[in-house]
């Protein structure tokens, strides 16, 4: 009995100590290594950089991706504006501008009229309706699909480059992620 006295009264004191110094000890699994910020850990960091760079640009094509795929033309600026806040650019404009373009690799591949690209240049995206609306959505989702193999193509050059320096490419993520201690996903 008096063991479990001891063993309460020992938690009860770690319990205080962890409360008087806001430390939480069973937290260590995810404590940055001691050596992540290294001369070394800082060489190997730089060397993933462009590929940390393409994968957070992938990540937010893939998401606008979604948010297209998911939403009507008329609310697709608001979204993507309400899930990239910090976004600097103009939705609306390179929306438009993708649409014109993608009209007139259209038309001139004779698929369609040059009365249909004149119609996509005076009208505003999100007044598009019926049979317009499916091909201009088709036109941004092909567009955003070709980035998102863009992307991945520029990350497998990357992580192929790595291999021929003799480097582990998921290691390389591992130390750039500890490194900059961010969250490995």
């Amino acid at each position: 009995m008096a063991g479990g006295e001891n063993r309460r009264i020992m938690e009860m004191q770690m319990d205080a100590l962890k409360d008087e110094h806001g430390v939480d000890i069973d937290s260590s699994k995810d404590r940055i290594p001691k050596n992540a910020r290294s001369a070394n850990n800082k060489k190997l960091a730089e060397i993933y950089n462009d590929a940390a760079e393409y994968e957070a640009e992938l990540k937010g094509f893939e998401a606008e991706l979604a948010i297209l795929n998911d939403n009507a033309l008329s609310d697709l600026v608001a979204k993507l504006n309400e899930n990239n806040p910090e976004y600097e650019g103009n939705y609306a404009k390179e929306i438009a501008e993708a649409a014109v373009n993608g009209m007139t690799q259209l038309v001139e591949a004779k698929s369609h009229t040059k009365e249909q690209l004149e119609l996509v240049k005076k009208m505003d995206f999100t007044a598009y309706s019926g049979e317009l609306e499916s091909e201009i959505r088709e036109i941004l989702v092909k567009r955003w699909e070709f980035l998102v193999e863009i992307k991945k193509e520029h990350i497998a050059d990357e992580r192929a480059e790595m291999k021929l320096m003799g480097m582990k490419p998921d290691h390389l993520r591992k130390v750039y992620y500890n490194y900059h201690g961010l969250p490995q996903n």
